[in-house]
């Protein structure tokens, strides 16, 4: 039986761990090569280390397979560029890039400092901006490629002391619908993956009360391990047809996830003046309000 990544050529960024990790591993066992990225840093984003990336090289390269580690940061265009220069030096091309990399600054929105702010949007924002954008002339050229981005139920329904990363999964999600728009016709394909998984990540989601932390010990079931088969699945030629959706993973469950589309419409043939709105256009739509929920609220049932 063939592998479904034979002969084909993957950037995944911040795969030194976590699901990057464990897309990594899964697409080097269906015979891809791979570029591992990660700069070694905290969740947060401080610090630099080696060490994670080369480890998961030494891992691919001990089953037979072959990957090279960079550590160049996502959060500028220059590194990303060298990001994709290395699997060009290397091996030649490029197939895919999985958009993984990224780092958490939670903090209530009235507390958010601007630092916070920036460092979480240049990493997950920019970061898929710019490894994607490094590799779109060589995916043009040869008429094919591949981006799986990382977007997140935080930025899709909603979540507390996120902000920042919120804006950004959901930036993430309008990114990847325009690559997927504009590079259509270079046969180059762009979808996202919102994923439950328990990370150093989500390993910062406060949990004070018992039922956060009942919530937390349910998360722990859910390992990086299971996104991979659909990352790998969507860098595949299986996928030929997927392009500009958002998928969700939740342990065994996988999910199509909607795209905001115009659920109800009022119409007053005179026009509208404020006080109009107010007394008839807000009534009239707030039965199709949408509530203030969360992403806890929304995926309420135990993961199967």
């Amino acid at each position: 039986m063939s592998k479904m990544m034979q002969g084909k050529v993957a950037i995944v960024t911040g795969s030194g761990g976590g699901i990057g990790r464990d897309i990594a591993l899964a697409m080097a066992r269906e015979g891809a090569k791979l570029v591992i990225n990660d700069i070694g840093a905290s969740v947060g984003g401080e610090g630099a280390s080696a060490g994670p990336a080369q480890q998961v090289v030494d891992e691919i390269r001990a089953a037979g397979g072959e990957a090279i580690a960079n550590t160049d940061s996502v959060a500028d265009a220059g590194a990303a560029q060298r990001i994709v220069t290395t699997a060009l030096d290397a091996f030649g091309r490029v197939d895919a890039v999985v958009n993984n990399a990224g780092i958490l600054r939670d903090r209530f929105f009235h507390k958010m400092s601007v630092d916070e702010f920036d460092a979480v949007i240049k990493v997950h924002l920019y970061g898929s901006y710019f490894v994607s954008r490094a590799a779109a002339n060589h995916f043009k050229e040869q008429g094919s490629g591949v981006f799986v981005h990382m977007t997140s139920t935080s930025g899709l329904i909603g979540n507390y002391g996120q902000a920042n990363y919120a804006a950004a999964k959901l930036g993430i999600m309008a990114l990847s619908k325009s690559i997927a728009l504009d590079m259509q016709k270079f046969n180059v394909r762009s979808n996202c993956i919102a994923p439950f998984a328990w990370s150093r990540m989500i390993g910062t989601i406060p949990a004070e009360t018992d039922a956060e932390k009942a919530r937390v010990e349910r998360m722990k079931q859910m390992t990086p391990a299971k996104i991979a088969p659909l990352a790998v699945a969507l860098c595949s030629d299986a996928s030929a047809h997927v392009s500009g959706q958002v998928f969700a993973v939740r342990n065994n469950e996988i999910f199509l996830m909607s795209q905001p589309r115009p659920i109800r419409s009022v119409h007053r043939g005179e026009g509208w003046t404020p006080e109009a709105v107010a007394q008839h256009a807000l009534p009239a739509l707030q039965a199709s309000f949408y509530p203030l929920d969360r992403s806890g609220d929304v995926f309420s049932w135990e993961p199967f």
